[in-house]
């Protein structure tokens, strides 16, 4: 979501151009049919996972990473972590940064860039038949897509009869589930400045200074510049009469088996930027509370990781539901949230770039977008590869 506070070259020489532009910021995106457009992702995302020069590692390399980018983003944003996995854990790793979703591809919704991204994982498993293990490491919006996606690519280990199973017994939710993804076995689930609560309200979008008035207009307004997507961050879509869809991605309900997917992963990670980041807040990154944000000093535990300032591995929170999330929506949209997500354990990493030179491009720095730019992130990038069950 970085898009604005940086630009770079478009993949594949794609020239500006100024209609298209104007139409962006105008007007919304012309929709589709909805079987039409989940087509239309699928041939896009069977186009992306048939590339391969944006990928590298051994090969024979078992365990697939897939980089995913945000808003207005592209594979580019991580070239230099997807070096470092490589360089850093020789022989182990297959990177591939995700094609599917790039510049104006990202205003087309969660749900579309998610099918694409989907489709795009399963070419590139077919391609890769030595393939056992996959993981994740995804920027901003991209964290919300893989969210999708994994919903997906989930495949149960046993046959599962209900559409909407969210009250399962808290002794089984500590059970890592053993479902795959894609066919492989998930490891990690890494998210950095994700926007996992959406950008609705309370200071979610920074930069609108938790004005009221500003952010009703922009969640208003959202959709005139960032398309579908838009509604999503801001939960005002409405389609058919659902519910917003970040409210069903808290369950597995017939859109996705969303929480079953994320259950199944060794480990869930989500990193935040404390301060600085005025695209993402520091709740909605790091799926907390307010009351929950812990009181911290903005100095290094580790002189290894200079902006790394707090890691909490987390505890599983028990968060049983009576009902559904259409019988929930009398509670807050982000507490609804909070209690779907936490239904299985998080680890937090808080980042905190007060002492760079570059601070107010925090967004970017937490995943090292263009380096030598975004370097100072250097750190929390090596802090995600020391970390990394292979």
């Amino acid at each position: 979501m970085g898009f604005l506070l940086v630009r770079k070259p478009r993949p594949r020489d794609e020239k500006p151009d100024l209609a298209n532009w104007m139409r962006c910021f105008l007007s919304q995106r012309l929709s589709q049919p909805a079987a039409a457009a989940e087509e239309t992702a699928n041939a896009e995302g069977k186009a992306a996972g048939r590339r391969e020069e944006e990928e590298g590692g051994g090969d024979d390399a078992d365990h697939l990473v897939v980089m995913v980018n945000g808003l207005y983003g592209s594979s580019a944003d991580w070239k230099f972590a997807a070096e470092q996995f490589v360089k850093r854990l020789p022989g182990k790793v297959y990177v591939h940064r995700s094609q599917s979703n790039y510049s104006k591809l990202t205003y087309d919704g969660v749900d579309l860039m998610g099918e694409r991204l989907a489709e795009e994982v399963r070419q590139v498993v077919q391609r890769r038949r030595n393939l056992r293990k996959i993981s994740f490491v995804a920027h901003s919006l991209g964290g919300l897509v893989t969210r999708y996606a994994i919903g997906k690519l989930y495949e149960p280990a046993m046959d599962e009869t209900s559409s909407c199973d969210i009250d399962k017994p808290s002794d089984e939710q500590n059970v890592r589930d053993v479902g795959k993804i894609a066919g492989l076995e998930p490891i990690n689930f890494i998210t950095s400045a994700t926007p996992h609560l959406g950008s609705r309200l309370n200071k979610q979008l920074p930069f609108l200074f938790g004005v009221p008035l500003l952010e009703k207009t922009a969640a208003g307004t959202a959709h005139f510049i960032v398309g579908r997507t838009g509604k999503h961050l801001f939960l005002t879509d409405n389609d058919d009469g659902k519910p917003p869809l970040l409210l069903r991605m808290v369950e597995d309900c017939d859109d996705g088996k969303f929480m079953s997917a994320l259950r199944c992963f060794k480990r869930r990670v989500a990193y935040a930027n404390v301060t600085y980041d005025h695209i993402v807040g520091w709740r909605t990154s790091s799926l907390r509370r307010q009351h929950e944000l812990p009181k911290l000093k903005l100095t290094a535990n580790d002189e290894k990781y200079p902006h790394i300032i707090n890691v909490d591995k987390g505890n599983l929170e028990d968060h049983r539901q009576e009902g559904s999330v259409e019988d929930s929506l009398a509670d807050s949209y982000e507490e609804v949230m909070i209690r779907g997500l936490t239904q299985v354990a998080w680890e937090r990493v808080d980042v905190c770039f007060h002492k760079s030179w570059l601070r107010y491009n925090a967004h970017n720095n937490i995943q090292v977008r263009i380096h030598p730019i975004n370097s100072d992130g250097e750190d929390v990038i090596y802090h995600m590869i020391d970390n990394f069950v292979v």
